[in-house]
């Protein structure tokens, strides 16, 4: 998908063990396998003697992380690490993540991916008692609360799972201490997860790509509001947050955030885009000569739907692999700008044909208007859009950045105008019944989005970042 929404974040984590492995590199090889999740920085933290060692920067993993200041940071211990795209925050070195904070008991190092609701209103009452916050990030409401906590437990545990009660909205978190490696994910489970082994250390990532850079296996998802937390090497699970609501987990991780290749709540994503490709040609059956995906995210859709259909596939689009992502452009000009380079027609697989165009979604539509138009310059006789999504029609307030109504394309125009302005000859979307069957079994979705039917109902539209449960 290009120009369309800002991208989620990705955290790593990995636990002490006795053993000479090194996990500045091993961690830096995590977050190479999860750059999709951000782009705007990244960061690693390590334990170094009971100390906490940082480094982060704005920039791709390879920019930031180069050999000179990979050396800086100590080999041993725990870490935890982060890719960024913001969906709160400015873009700037500090909003970057881990964040380091100090307190009585010592040192606190956080990584977080998601996006609290009330934050807002968490800040508001943290100032007010005197804090003072070096970030417009909502991680650092989460970092503060907890170390507030931590005055009045007996355990960091126990602070983080006092925090829990007062944060609302999706939070997947990676949490240490100079002794401790604390994960935490939210109760309904939004953001992904994921725990896994690589010798006598335990991993934790937001997909097990991860896991697989680093020759690590699969163990399980973290739980809907689990606590895990590892002390020399003994693991320990509080689920006192657990089987309170209905899992929400974003169904747009199956169909854009995650990489293909990786499991997420034992749902593989690669199934799940060819079931969406397969319900597409399912629902409205079109005669055709070729089906076509928009690298990368709409591809794997094209192939399922290929396969239904009978219709064969083709590549009909290239993309400049050395163009970073348009939508990571912060400005719309930036974006469309990089469309322009990024994609190319492959001409014989298009002039003269009946073309099926599939795309994981539609949000605000320029690039999609832009795509349709090299198609029909390179000859096409008919272009039939196609959306593994469902229609975008509700801001997203969970980590997606669907911030408002404004500007998404299906809430501004009804869908014969969008198909005029698309210049196509069809156009459907999945239907919103189907994409929560993109899995074996409906394990609990957020379709928010697409449906309005949120998991936490927004306030006012005057207050929308701030939610109540």
């Amino acid at each position: 998908m290009f120009n369309k929404i800002k991208e989620e974040c990705g955290v790593f984590a990995i636990s002490e063990a006795e053993d000479d492995l090194d996990i500045v590199n091993t961690s830096y090889l995590a977050l190479y396998a999860l750059q999709h999740r951000g782009q705007e920085g990244c960061g690693i933290c390590v334990n170094n003697k009971n100390s906490l060692a940082l480094y982060k920067d704005i920039g791709l993993v390879s920019e930031v992380f180069t050999k000179r200041n990979l050396d800086k940071l100590p080999k041993t211990s725990i870490a935890i690490a982060h890719v960024r795209y913001g969906t709160t925050g400015d873009n700037n070195r500090a909003n970057v993540q881990p964040l380091v904070v100090n307190h009585k008991e010592g040192k606190m190092a956080l990584a977080h991916n998601g996006n609290l609701v009330n934050d807002h209103t968490l800040r508001d009452k943290l100032e007010s008692k005197g804090l003072i916050f070096q970030t417009t990030s909502d991680s650092e409401v989460i970092a503060y609360l907890i170390t507030k906590n931590r005055l009045k437990s007996s355990s960091i545990e126990e602070a983080i799972e006092k925090t829990m009660y007062e944060i609302k909205g999706a939070y997947s978190l990676v949490i240490m201490t100079p002794y401790k490696l604390i994960v935490a994910r939210d109760p309904r489970g939004f953001r992904p997860l994921v725990m896994g082994k690589l010798k006598d250390r335990y991993v934790f990532a937001s997909e097990t790509c991860a896991f697989d850079a680093i020759n690590a296996s699969y163990i399980r998802s973290v739980a809907p509001g689990e606590i895990i937390s590892i002390n020399k090497g003994q693991l320990k699970s509080i689920k006192t947050h657990c089987n309170k609501y209905k899992r929400s987990l974003c169904v747009f991780e199956l169909l854009y955030f995650s990489r293909p290749d990786s499991k997420i709540d034992d749902i593989d994503v690669l199934d799940a885009r060819l079931k969406a490709g397969e319900f597409l040609y399912t629902e409205n059956k079109i005669e055709a000569d070729v089906v076509i995906g928009v690298p990368d995210s709409g591809i794997l859709s094209a192939i399922g739907y290929s396969r239904a259909s009978g219709i064969n596939y083709g590549v009909g689009l290239i993309k400049n692999k050395y163009i970073g992502r348009t939508f990571i452009q912060p400005k719309q000009a930036q974006r469309d700008s990089s469309v322009q380079i990024k994609l190319n027609v492959v001409k014989s697989v298009i002039e003269g044909k009946r073309v099926v165009l599939i795309d994981d979604s539609i949000v605000r539509g320029t690039t999609s208007i832009r795509i349709v138009k090299l198609l029909r310059d390179a000859g096409a006789k008919e272009v039939h859009f196609r959306s593994s999504a469902p229609m975008f029609l509700n801001p997203c307030y969970f980590g997606t950045d669907i911030d408002s109504k404004e500007n998404l394309f299906a809430c501004k125009h009804t869908k014969e105008e969008m198909k005029d302005i698309l210049n196509v000859d069809s156009l459907e979307f999945l239907s919103v019944e189907n994409v929560v069957k993109l899995s074996k079994e409906n394990i609990g979705y957020c379709t928010a989005c697409f449906s309005g039917n949120y998991p936490i109902k927004p306030k006012t539209e005057r207050s929308k970042s701030h939610l109540e449960q």
